[in-house]
């Protein structure tokens, strides 16, 4: 500008210069720190453990000893003591923290490699996996493609069993992040909940931030992409954006973005894009996986995130596959589990089980909304109580309330724990649907009042 005071081309770009270097001034004026970790100020090596602690005792490293006597505790409904458990996050968190955010792995000559979905707390269920199909050894690997916790009465049991896991073989157990290993879906789902009631809200916070910390995704041998959710909005997205996500710039996944469709997207029958009947993410065709596949030199994609009655399904031409691992969701659905082994010629083959006995403990999340669903059907039974005003009115009528009412407060408990996974709706316009049928309902007792009051004059 100096030599050249009245080039307009040149005051335009200064200009430009000058609003990009005040924005950034700005900006980081603005900028909010990430908050203080959840591990500062927690001296793991000052907490004592008590003299009649009658497990056995973790050191510096983790020991298949210890894994095996607290897989018999937790069987046994006992604990293990909470300096154990800082100590397994602790070392998981910086361990996975340090992974890519796309973890890439293959199967070597005379090794296995199992993939597991959604386990969510049913940890009777998880052992049943291992005793059919083998514990991680040096030979055999595993992968678990999220929704590790929630719903099931035995998340953090899951969740420590499959961190020491981790610790004690970090290349031969691999963890991926679900949409339910967040701090929204914890604090619906049951997590938090128990975290608190078994130990303290300190390990709560520790594990979310370990939480926030796993990869978002698998790649086998080139071949398969493992992610929980599924595919995204922009058909331009390929694996090398996968690798170059920043995910510690973000810990929670948000309401868009790549990270979110990772955890949160479902496939369609239908070709193209979708909405979400979740009311977060989107659903995709098979047109969208076939050019996914093809533009990143992939065979298939294997998610979870959504129950299947055969514990897995092979979707949109081969080149979708859903993996389930939670047999009898919740008590409540009558599907199966199922977990896919794969050997060094990275040939898929299913393997399906069923449910196993447990205590007698009911499904977290069926705890945690006892007293929001003794709301609504206590709403909804106050309502079948007004019957009793439309004495004048026909019996036939009054069957019809009255059934109604009941028929509401029914489905609002058995769907409650699966719609989400079934792909029914998102839990806000679960309850809005519901407080809708309510409003109906009232407004056919004011019709009937209306009918019964015109009968009598």
């Amino acid at each position: 500008m100096k030599r050249e005071p009245n080039n307009q081309n040149a005051k335009l770009k200064l200009a430009d210069c000058e609003k990009l270097v005040r924005r950034l001034e700005f900006e980081k004026a603005i900028e909010v720190a990430d908050p203080p970790s959840a591990f500062e100020g927690l001296d793991i090596d000052a907490i004592k453990v008590d003299d009649d602690y009658d497990g056995v005792r973790l050191g510096e490293e983790m020991t298949q000893e210890f894994i095996d006597d607290m897989i018999e505790r937790f069987k046994n409904g006992k604990k293990i003591h909470r300096k154990y458990v800082f100590q397994i996050i602790k070392a998981v968190k910086e361990i996975v923290y340090n992974e890519p955010t796309m973890v890439e792995i293959g199967v070597d000559a005379g090794k296995k490699l199992t993939v597991c979905g959604d386990t969510h707390g049913q940890y009777f269920d998880l052992l049943e996996i291992f005793r059919r199909n083998g514990a991680p050894s040096d030979t055999h690997a595993y992968l678990f493609n999220g929704d590790f916790v929630d719903r099931g009465s035995w998340s953090t049991e899951i969740a420590l069993l499959l961190y020491a896991y981790k610790w004690l073989r970090p290349n031969g157990l691999f963890l991926n992040r679900g949409n339910h290993e967040t701090d929204d879906m914890n604090k619906v789902y049951g997590f938090e909940g128990e975290c608190k009631a078994k130990y303290t809200e300190r390990v709560f916070k520790v594990f979310s931030e370990s939480f926030s910390a796993l990869p978002l995704a698998t790649l086998i041998g080139d071949k398969y992409l493992v992610l929980h959710g599924g595919l995204f909005s922009d058909d331009k997205i390929t694996l090398n954006d996968i690798r170059k996500l920043n995910r510690h710039n973000q810990r929670q996944p948000g309401q868009q973005g790549l990270m979110m469709e990772m955890l949160w997207t479902d496939p369609q029958t239908m070709p193209g894009r979708g909405p979400s009947k979740r009311g977060v993410g989107l659903q995709f065709g098979p047109d969208i996986t076939k050019r996914f596949c093809e533009n990143n030199g992939l065979e298939a994609i294997i998610r979870s995130h959504e129950v299947r009655m055969e514990g897995y399904e092979v979707e949109h031409d081969g080149r979708c596959i859903t993996v389930f691992s939670a047999p009898k969701y919740c008590d409540s659905t009558e599907n199966k589990g199922a977990y896919i082994n794969l050997g060094p010629d990275l040939k898929l083959q299913y393997e399906v089980f069923e449910a196993v006995p447990h205590p007698d403990i009911k499904p977290m999340v069926s705890l945690l909304h006892h007293s929001e669903l003794h709301k609504a059907q206590t709403k909804i039974k106050n309502s079948i109580g007004l019957c009793a005003e439309l004495d004048s009115v026909s019996n036939v009528m009054k069957s019809i309330f009255c059934k109604r009412g009941r028929c509401v407060s029914k489905e609002l408990e058995s769907f409650e724990c699966i719609y989400e996974e079934k792909n029914l709706m998102p839990r806000a316009s679960f309850l809005l649907l519901f407080l809708l049928q309510c409003v109906i309902s009232s407004c056919f007792l004011s019709l009937c009042r209306l009918i019964f009051l015109v009968h009598v004059l």
